[in-house]
Parts: C-alpha cells; sequence; structure tokens
C-alpha cells in the first residue's frame, strides 16, 4: 500500500482536518489510491486521495495554503524550504496538491 508521510508536527492537523492536502514536488499518487498515513513514525491511518494537480508554486490561492495547514504563503514557504532546500523553492518549481481524506 502507498503512503503519505508526514512530519510529526502536523499530526494534530491531519486527525482534526485542519491539514486536507500536502504539496509536494513530485508523487506517484492519483484519484483514488488508498494510502496509509504517517506522522513521524506514528500511524496515524487510512486515507483515499480526492484529487492530484499540479501548479506553479507561486500560483498557489490563499484557500489552498489553508487547507494544507498554513496561515500564510510566507510560512508554507518556510516549511517547503525546510524539506526541499531554498534553491528548488526559491526556483518557483511546479508542485503538485494532493487532496486526501482520512477514512
Amino acid at each position: 500500500m502507498k503512503k503519505l508521510i508526514f512530519k510529526f508536527d502536523y499530526i494534530g492537523k491531519i486527525l482534526t482536518g485542519e491539514k486536507k492536502t500536502t504539496i509536494r514536488l513530485s508523487t506517484n499518487l492519483k484519484e483514488g489510491d488508498i494510502v496509509e498515513i504517517f506522522a513521524g513514525c506514528v500511524r496515524v491511518g487510512r486515507a483515499v486521495i480526492k484529487k492530484v494537480y499540479r501548479k506553479k508554486l507561486e500560483e498557489l490561492s490563499e484557500e489552498e495554503v489553508k487547507t494544507d495547514g498554513f496561515k500564510t504563503k510566507e510560512d508554507l514557504y518556510k516549511a517547503l524550504i525546510r524539506i526541499y532546500g531554498s534553491k528548488r523553492i526559491n526556483s518557483n518549481p511546479c508542485v503538485y496538491i494532493i487532496e486526501f481524506q482520512l477514512q
């Protein structure tokens, strides 16, 4: 089974539904996939992938930023830089927005 792995810090937002998407530079997930969700080493549960789409990082809307669990684009960018590095994020890459729903 495919997995979606998050930093442990996001477990609360995932469980409350505040975080319903994840933004990744690459993915092999597609709509309808069932995945195991992990936050750190903790298994959170299963989720269904509701939607996967691609766009330039700078084109993300405020709503997309909020459904990813962030208050501002700046907060999101800081988190992405910690994961992927500033060189990759500052180049305005195409990103995948993966919408999921816990089962």
